[in-house]
């Protein structure tokens, strides 16, 4: 019994994630287009079909670019808060368009995606956990500063994406006008390597698994220098960092799981009625 994961894409440019078990799945925005998402499943041998719903963490574009489209071809259900849906100005089915607010859980299938509130500036933003047969996985970015709710639900995880925005000095030094600089270290703009790296040593539960490094700066940060930051202090928790050019490999997490594993699927040597994750 497992929860198989992938950052669809993730950064200012879009961000997407996929979280779900062997029969249904959830993303956690749609912010590249409805094209992009649906080649990058194809790559990874996931099937669209398995998606029974989309959560939405707030209204900017790079969390909801693709969302009115995606969501209108396939029928597929909207969760998103009254307030980030005025905010956001788009046009979605009211039929299939459903609110929650903070710490509520929904169902979908066996998965149950709890939502807590962040610190960010937006209209309404929220943080999702997914849980399936006493496995969870976070989703934790765009957020201002780590809060005592970010914390609780960190300890829980057996995999995270976690934000790791900026360097602190490549953004003091960079070429941001000021009031960027100001709105992004605010305490409701986003979470840098130093911030992320202090709540993965402290609050880090001893069965995490997987982190996946999330929402980076294309400007103001450097994969290679915040992965080897964090990767000098994970243990046996397995770390890499969300491509903002592409998706992730499949990863899977499971109670029992001893050690980081990856899916891989070979399309090569699978139809897809013989692949269990269609």
């Amino acid at each position: 019994m497992a929860l198989y994961f992938t950052s669809i894409n993730s950064g200012s440019n879009g961000n997407c994630y996929y979280v779900g078990n062997s029969n249904e799945a959830v993303l956690i925005d749609v912010g590249i287009s409805c094209k992009e998402v649906e080649k990058r499943l194809l790559r990874l041998g996931l099937s669209i079909s398995k998606i029974k719903a989309i959560f939405i963490s707030h209204e900017h574009s790079d969390h909801i670019k693709g969302l009115a489209v995606l969501s209108k071809k396939y029928s597929l259900p909207v969760y998103i808060s009254a307030n980030t849906l005025k905010s956001s100005r788009l046009l979605l089915n009211e039929s299939n368009t459903f609110s929650f607010k903070h710490l509520d859980t929904i169902s979908i299938g066996g998965l149950k995606v709890s939502a807590f509130s962040k610190f960010h500036d937006a209209a309404d933003p929220y943080s999702f956990t997914v849980d399936f047969s006493n496995v969870c996985v976070g989703v934790f970015t765009d957020i201002g500063t780590v809060c005592e709710r970010l914390v609780t639900q960190f300890k829980r995880c057996h995999a995270a994406f976690l934000e790791a925005n900026y360097d602190t000095e490549m953004l003091q030094n960079g070429s941001y006008p000021y009031h960027l600089k100001r709105r992004i270290t605010s305490g409701r703009g986003h979470l840098s390597n130093k911030e992320a790296l202090a709540l993965f040593q402290a609050h880090k539960p001893e069965f995490m698994s997987h982190l996946l490094l999330s929402h980076l700066s294309k400007d103001n940060n450097d994969p290679v220098l915040v992965e080897n930051l964090f990767k000098a202090v994970a243990g046996k928790t397995f770390v890499s960092v969300a491509s903002r050019y592409e998706e992730s490999p499949l990863h899977y997490v499971s109670a029992e799981q001893l050690s980081a594993e990856t899916y891989n699927f070979n399309p090569l040597l699978h139809q897809p009625a013989q692949l269990n994750l269609f």
